[in-house]
């Protein structure tokens, strides 16, 4: 039961100021939740050299360059090459942001992301806030938003897929490919730079609702095919902005489209679940 409104009282108003002088509303921070990978970058030649330096009074011998890398950031002692390494975010292979830690304690968090044996399946997911373009100096040159880091995901696709419970009716053997699938179409979504609402939302769900995987896999087993996934601001969305997201499965046999929806709260650094997934009808 909701609380009682509170009496109504007579107060006192400020006369308004003319439009041309009214204050402006305070601009909405540029919130990122984006999918992709860290890559380690040396700023200058300098922190280059003494990298390697480090590396050869160390003993790295029989590591791989990333790992002789990880291996000397990971130790406390060489921490000042660890805050003035360049952390470069690639989505899709493209670098397209520069990552700051808001807390210097967190640049152990960018240290880890950095795996000794990289795999073309491992996934890092940055939340923060997006700020201008990094100063030239800052990466060698290259010329990327700064996102100030508020938190950071690393893990393997096989962990998260390992993770999701599987429904009961779908077999092992089905599930994993399913949903591996639906991952891999939100993840490629057009211009999915982890920016505008809607990639927020996809990417939200793409990594914290076990339940869209399990019923892509149920849609699967049933002989259905996901055939758009479409994003669209809700008609709910007044003092908050909550986007929804469309699922449509036609069946192979029939032809005949279902849709499923959920709505995902974006007004935040952090998104989170409105409404689960549910039958969607077009308006």
């Amino acid at each position: 039961m909701s609380e009682a409104l509170p009496p109504m009282t007579e107060t006192l108003s400020a006369p308004a100021l003319p439009p041309s002088t009214a204050p402006a509303p305070p601009a909405s921070p540029d919130y990122i939740y984006a999918i992709g990978r860290i890559v380690p970058r040396f700023p200058s030649a300098g922190i280059e050299k003494e990298v390697l330096q480090v590396m050869g009074r160390t003993g790295t011998d029989g590591l791989t360059d990333r790992q002789a890398l990880h291996d000397v950031l990971s130790h406390r002692r060489n921490r000042y090459l660890a805050r003035n390494m360049c952390y470069v975010f690639t989505i899709e292979g493209l670098e397209t942001y520069v990552l700051q830690p808001r807390d210097p304690a967190d640049f152990e968090l960018l240290v880890d992301a950095i795996r000794p044996t990289p795999r073309p399946t491992d996934v890092d997911i940055v939340i923060g806030v997006r700020g201008p373009l990094a100063p030239p100096e800052m990466c060698n040159g290259l010329l990327a938003p700064l996102v100030l880091l508020d938190q950071l995901y690393s893990f393997d696709i096989d962990e998260l897929i390992g993770a999701i419970p599987r429904p009961h009716e779908v077999p092992a053997e089905r599930f994993a490919p399913a949903a591996e699938e639906m991952l891999a179409r939100i993840m490629q979504a057009a211009d999915n730079a982890g920016a505008t609402d809607e990639d927020r939302a996809l990417n939200y769900l793409a990594v914290r609702y076990a339940q869209l995987y399990a019923h892509a896999a149920e849609q699967f087993a049933a002989g259905a095919s996901l055939t758009a996934v479409t994003t669209r601001p809700s008609p709910l969305s007044f003092a908050r902005r909550i986007v929804e997201v469309i699922f449509t499965y036609t069946n192979r046999a029939t032809d005949v489209a279902s849709a499923w929806f959920v709505r995902v709260d974006v007004t935040e650094a952090f998104p989170f679940l409105l409404t689960k997934l549910s039958p969607y009808i077009g308006r």
